[in-house]
């Protein structure tokens, strides 16, 4: 075991470490065998200024159309970068990066054997923003403005400024309804909104932090609501994986992130355990991450999530995908599949020997196999499989890469103020979601999708258990099972057990359940007598 001591790189508490960084990690990088780098307890400063750039294309963030014109579409920067990396173990000590940017916090690239260990990720004046109604009249409504948030007065125009960024407070204020909103009544719950300064006649500072909007009307408003104020293009994110196999976030804390706070993209083994996404606890920022917290797509292996608690997120807290390919072209034994979503491409995870399943998109069923004997990435939107029978291959349908769908373990975790989902599940590997906490989400707790029309991400479940759960609040059907096929041929999604969960406070179907077979309700406790409605489904018991 060869072992690293930051200390001995210069990269000491309260000090810029960004060159040193990427300076030790470039040794570790040419270093074979075990090793281990080791931080002291402290607070270290990185710059983005001087933070290592990359092209990495991840998935579902930012569209190749989002870009501005100054902008260098996928360029990335990024503030801890592992490339090539194996049998590696990063030990924190409770060490805090204080990052000063917009920027990606970690991109973990062709590596294996990777754990972070007991180090958490902060950001310095990020630009996500708290507005607080702390006054308002028939025609008039007073925000503060939090204290993480730098702003300047320049023109009678007010701006929210920091590294990498300055935008008017009223930024695209007439056409973003992705704003998150929590009202003072239900101060747990945080859903998607107007921005608050739409259709705002017009805005001053009236005193330091406090900043008066003028409206038509104001009844939208209540005192104490706040609403947060941030770019959703998800042009950066929390930890990025990539192409890289058994990577364990242990007693990893990450405050903030500008889009999705850990995306997994053809990767293997995957645990994150003791773990909190959230907030500081002394912020006054209840939002955590841009989008969602946890994003696997076309991974293999074993997911496990264990532990861990997830507060304040923009989107679903876990998202475990594959990808519906679109065949372009049918040539001999080759075919041409297409990237179908504009947030997702530029990468190949269909391997050499993975089974190939052949998707109709209107009954999302299966309609024939085949194997994979080459896989290139022609462009950044469309692979070329050369195959060992295109016979079922028929031109406009969907793949999927029935090799590429991993196991879930989702246990002991804590969820709060989700915007969107708990846990969005497509995959046919053993899905095992226990004795978890959804103490709020705007929409579904547990949702097993399928979809070849919008998002394009495969595919069916076949063997799903959903135990000793807790619903608290969802803001709809608790556990919705809802494959998005146009038109019903038989059973998308299968072998389904719910089990010794417990729904409080939902009026309407606590569990719906649509083309689907052989699910088995029992031992749960409902908030009402309206436990369950179906669509299209066969061989369900409840008791």
């Amino acid at each position: 075991m060869k072992t690293f001591y930051a200390k001995d790189y210069n990269i000491l508490n309260e000090q810029d470490i960004t060159k040193d960084l990427i300076s030790v990690l470039d040794e570790i990088k040419n270093t074979d065998g075990e090793k281990e780098l080791i931080f002291e307890n402290g607070n270290y400063i990185i710059d983005a200024d001087y933070c290592t750039k990359e092209m990495l294309y991840i998935t579902n963030t930012v569209g190749d159309n989002e870009f501005s014109a100054n902008e260098t579409p996928h360029a990335n920067t990024i503030a801890l970068y592992l490339k090539g990396i194996e049998n590696l173990t990063i030990k924190g000590n409770g060490a805090i990066f204080v990052i000063d940017g917009k920027i990606t916090n970690m991109a973990i690239i062709d590596c294996k054997n990777i754990t972070i260990d007991s180090v958490e990720f902060r950001h310095a004046n990020p630009d996500m923003h708290e507005l607080k109604v702390i006054n308002k009249s028939l025609f008039f409504v007073d925000y503060e403005i939090d204290n993480n948030s730098n702003y300047v007065v320049d023109d009678d125009k007010i701006f929210f400024y920091g590294k990498g960024y300055k935008s008017a407070i009223n930024k695209d204020a007439l056409t973003s309804w992705w704003n998150g909103v929590i009202k003072e009544k239900t101060p747990n719950k945080i859903k998607r909104g107007r921005h608050p300064l739409a259709n705002a006649i017009k805005i001053k500072e009236i005193r330091d932090r406090v900043v008066r909007a003028y409206y038509p009307c104001t009844s939208r408003f209540d005192l104490n609501d706040r609403y947060y104020v941030y770019d959703v293009r998800r042009q950066f994110v929390g930890f990025f994986a990539d192409n890289s196999e058994n990577i364990v976030l242990s007693n990893v804390n990450q405050r903030f992130n500008y889009g999705l706070a850990f995306v997994a993209q053809n990767c293997e083994n995957i645990t994150v355990d003791h773990c909190e996404f959230a907030p500081e606890k002394d912020s006054v920022r209840k939002v955590a991450s841009v989008a969602d917290f946890l994003h696997m797509c076309m991974c293999r292996g074993d997911i496990k999530v264990t532990n861990s608690y997830f507060c304040g997120a923009g989107d679903d807290c876990l998202n475990v995908h594959g990808i519906h390919f679109k065949i372009k072209n049918k040539d001999s034994n080759k075919i041409t599949v297409r990237f179908m979503h504009k947030q997702a491409h530029g990468f190949c995870p269909i391997r050499v020997g993975d089974t190939i399943a052949f998707i109709d998109p209107q009954t999302l069923l299966e309609i024939g196999t085949a194997k994979v004997e080459n896989a290139v990435l022609k462009n950044e939107y469309e692979i070329e499989l050369q195959l060992d029978s295109t016979e079922k291959a028929i031109v406009g349908n969907v793949i999927e890469d029935t090799s590429a769908c991993a196991n879930v373990l989702f246990e002991n975790n804590t969820l709060n103020r989700i915007i969107t989902r708990g846990i969005l599940l497509t995959t046919r590997g053993k899905v095992q979601v226990k004795n978890n906490h959804f103490m709020s989400n705007t929409m579904s707790g547990v949702l097993l999708s399928d979809d070849a029309k919008s998002w394009y991400e495969s595919g069916m479940c076949t063997d799903v258990t959903i135990e000793g759960n807790t619903f608290d609040y969802c803001g709809e059907t608790p556990i919705l099972i809802k494959p998005e096929n146009l038109k019903h041929a038989g059973a998308v999604h299968k072998n389904i057990t719910i089990k010794n969960n417990t729904f409080n406070k939902y009026d309407g179907a606590c569990i719906f359940a649509k083309s689907s077979e052989n699910i088995k309700i029992t031992g749960n406790t409902f908030s009402s007598n309206n436990k369950l409605k179906t669509k299209n489904c066969t061989n369900v018991t409840i008791d």
